[in-house]
């Protein structure tokens, strides 16, 4: 009981820092509460990466453009125009470790590889028909969601540049067979993905690509997402809760990422507003607005924070609380 009560004690805490760091934040001069992406109808942001210096890119399904900006300024700016090499939608983006950007290229059915200047490095065509939503990263390699076959696929990566891709794991090997593959991460050594047809996280083996369903403790068993980041222990996913209600849901894993127990869920976005992925922006979440279930969407299409968790959140930088009676 008093190990719980310290727990206790120690969560409440730690709630309490977490408001106030995201107020501050959002409050922070250097800091705008809204980042304008674009102003373009039809546009339909939808992935974004922040990177270590700060600096904001975020894709458009709806034309394939990709911006670009400062998290210190509040307004981003072409980087990649519309359709250029042949990228005519994009949703996922993420640096890799040598400063590089990747792109998956949605229904294009291709990824892409561009340095920090734009120059196209490489451009790795899937299946004709496949929709590479999302990836995961590790050491040597990038495995890539596909939407429209719900399947896995992986190309190698290196300091060289990006092999071919490959199908990795194809849908008849997952069960539950899904039904719509899209948030995806690793640490390396494991992938979680996100199946929303079912409403379920997939943890799939990279060794033996071994399959099984994360067991979820709290929120009627529930956790999938579009977008997933993951720190440590802790796994953030944005979630559709229906009813038009998107959230920031915080899961907490364990050791060895068999079971989950949810922690959180962020107050929903804005109406209409249909935030779909999210990335770390130092004490802040930060999620795209994209519209996707406003007919007709409404420029400008918007990044902002994530609203604050309910009252059991763990601070956003919570280390030692998820090993508590974990």
């Amino acid at each position: 009981m008093r190990n719980r009560r310290i727990a206790t004690a120690a969560l409440t805490a730690a709630i309490a820092l977490a408001a106030q760091s995201t107020t501050a934040q959002a409050t922070h001069p250097r800091h705008p509460g809204t980042y304008v992406v674009s102003r373009t109808p039809g546009d339909t942001p939808e992935g974004i990466t922040v990177t270590r210096d700060g600096t904001m890119y975020v894709t458009s399904v709806g034309t394939g453009a990709v911006y670009r900006g400062s998290t210190s300024q509040p307004n981003l700016r072409t980087w990649l125009p519309a359709g250029s090499d042949g990228r005519t939608s994009a949703t996922g983006v993420h640096a890799d470790r040598w400063g590089r950007i990747l792109i998956a290229g949605a229904s294009t059915s291709t990824l892409f590889l561009y340095d920090v200047r734009g120059r196209l490095l490489a451009a790795r065509k899937a299946q004709e028909g496949s929709f590479l939503n999302d990836f995961a990263i590790t050491h040597d390699a990038v495995y890539v969601t596909d939407s429209a076959h719900n399947q896995i696929w992986r190309a190698t990566l290196t300091a060289r540049g990006l092999g071919e891709l490959e199908p990795w794991l194809t849908r008849d090997k997952i069960e539950p067979i899904p039904y719509f593959l899209n948030g995806i991460v690793t640490d390396g050594r494991t992938l979680l993905v996100g199946e929303q047809g079912q409403d379920v996280t997939y943890r799939i083996n990279l060794q033996s690509k071994q399959v099984s369903t994360l067991a979820i403790t709290g929120a009627n068993g529930i956790l999938s997402g579009d977008g997933y980041l993951l720190e440590g222990s802790h796994l953030y996913a944005v979630y559709n809760a229906g009813g038009g209600k998107y959230v920031t849901r915080l899961a907490c894993l364990n050791h060895d990422w068999t079971a989950a127990r949810i922690l959180a869920d962020s107050a929903p976005g804005a109406p209409n507003a249909t935030p779909t992925t999210l990335a770390r922006d130092g004490n802040r979440l930060l999620w795209v607005n994209s519209q996707l279930d406003a007919t007709p969407s409404t420029p400008p299409y918007t990044v902002t924070p994530v609203p604050p968790l309910n009252p059991t959140q763990p601070t956003h930088h919570p280390q030692n609380l998820c090993a508590v009676g974990w």
